[in-house]
């Protein structure tokens, strides 16, 4: 008779525990936020945290005051042109596809209301719909309340700026696209579409949709729910295109990559440029700004590249993938623009709350990194714009230069976290329920 003696287990096999249990607990919070009560106490933070965004707005707190008038004074310009059924393409401010006149035409809906008042109360709408999107998509089985509960809790963090901008409108658009993607993906591709025509970035979330026919499905859809909308509003209104132009001619915001650089530069006096408000924000004008507007573009170019590299080389795929593909594209676009607004971070933001809202994203800590960057980005914009920013001070200079440091930061390690989980040796990327078909189909 002989005996089989077992292999002497090593420590570090015992490590996997620790993961597991941090899961359990994950999946047992997750359970516990599933409940009725849980959900009426996350409709109360909703009504709550919403009524103090609209105090902030409507009393100016934290100078809100630069929020309001976007939507009391620019809005409602361009309603008062667009009413006469042509596009206000002569105020180089006006840098929007032509669908966007319909969310400025909006307020007509609420004729009881001020156009102010009929416009805020849209965006609340809209903020209510995609919290609703969130909680039905952490029904699925792989789902989480992580998203929902991302969205609720760091939207208010940019206190009344959501609630004067229209980029609720076009997260609305974006988030619905990524939703329905696993199970319809031709109507991804059609709210995707519409989405473009409002204010073009929502076509970033059809980069990471499956492979194959899915893939074909949503770009079609996407297309031709693009003519449709052009053509249509091509026959409503005159000077459709005329958008065009104007955002060509942008040059380095303030608040953007390269305009921190010139700011830490002119901060220590290497630099003898100034700022000047130009095409709807203030833009830095003088020595190398051009330069710094061509690099700036140059790093767009280069990663798109890198993303269809990604998509490419991508041989194992998860029902989150579209999900971190997306929010990974829009960082890379929003990092390396000419152009950071505060109201991009609301794009970013809607984008890693659909992340979190399956188990299976790579992008859960970027995701909350972003929620940091987007409390910097408050203080940056409104509440000390005015004081320190744009007297570019030591304190003005710190804070915006941190805040794309983490924004730069967390691109890269969102793309980094992607590529690792999506990009495998074909050794180790085995046929299996994870390797979608069509691997090697772009």
């Amino acid at each position: 008779m002989t005996t089989t003696s077992s292999p002497a287990v090593p420590p570090s096999a015992a490590a996997p525990a620790a993961p597991a249990a941090r899961v359990r607990r994950r999946g047992s919070l997750d359970a516990a936020l599933r409940g009725r009560g849980a959900l009426l106490g996350i409709a109360g933070v909703w009504l709550v945290t919403r009524a103090a965004m609209l105090w902030t707005l409507v009393h100016a707190v934290g100078h809100s005051t630069n929020a309001r008038v976007e939507v009391t004074m620019t809005y409602h310009n361009w309603y008062n042109v667009l009413v006469h059924w042509t596009m206000p393409q002569h105020d180089v401010m006006w840098q929007y596809p032509p669908a966007a006149a319909a969310v400025f035409l909006s307020p007509d809906l609420l004729p009881f209301l001020t156009y102010f008042q009929a416009f805020v109360a849209l965006t609340v709408l809209c903020d209510a719909v995609i919290l609703l999107g969130l909680l039905r998509a952490a029904r699925r089985g792989d789902g989480s309340m992580a998203g929902a509960v991302m969205w609720l809790v760091t939207l208010p963090l940019m206190m009344g700026t959501p609630f004067a901008r229209y980029d609720i409108h076009v997260t609305l658009f974006a988030v619905f696209a990524l939703l329905c993607m696993r199970h319809r993906p031709r109507l991804a591709g059609v709210v995707a579409g519409i989405g473009a025509m409002v204010k073009v970035w929502p076509l970033l979330t059809l980069l990471g949709t499956p492979r194959g026919r899915s893939t074909r499905d949503a770009v079609v859809a996407a297309a031709l729910s693009c003519a449709a909308l052009l053509a249509v509003f091509a026959v409503l209104f005159e000077d459709t295109l005329g958008f065009v132009g104007n955002q060509g001619n942008r040059g380095v915001q303030v608040e953007s990559l390269g305009g921190s650089a010139l700011m830490a530069a002119r901060l220590t006096h290497l630099w003898p440029g100034r700022t000047n408000f130009q095409y709807g924000a203030f833009e830095y004008v003088g020595p190398y700004v051009s330069v710094i507007a061509r690099v700036s573009v140059g790093l767009t170019v280069a990663g798109f590249l890198l993303l269809l590299l990604w998509r490419v080389r991508a041989n194992r795929w998860s029902g989150a993938t579209p999900f971190d593909a997306a929010l990974c594209a829009m960082m890379v676009f929003t990092v390396t623009s000419r152009v950071i607004s505060p109201q991009y971070m609301i794009w970013l933001l809607g984008l890693a709350a659909v992340c979190l809202t399956s188990k299976h994203t790579t992008q859960r800590p970027v995701a909350w990194l972003l929620a940091v960057t987007t409390a910097l980005t408050t203080l940056i914009f409104p509440v000390w714009y005015d004081t320190e920013i744009l007297t570019a001070s030591t304190l003005g200079t710190v804070l915006l230069c941190t805040r794309n440091a983490l924004l730069l930061g967390a691109t890269v390690w969102s793309g980094v976290r992607l590529w690792k989980a999506t990009v495998l040796p074909k050794a180790a990327a085995q046929p299996g329920a994870s390797v979608r078909p069509g691997a090697a189909a772009l």
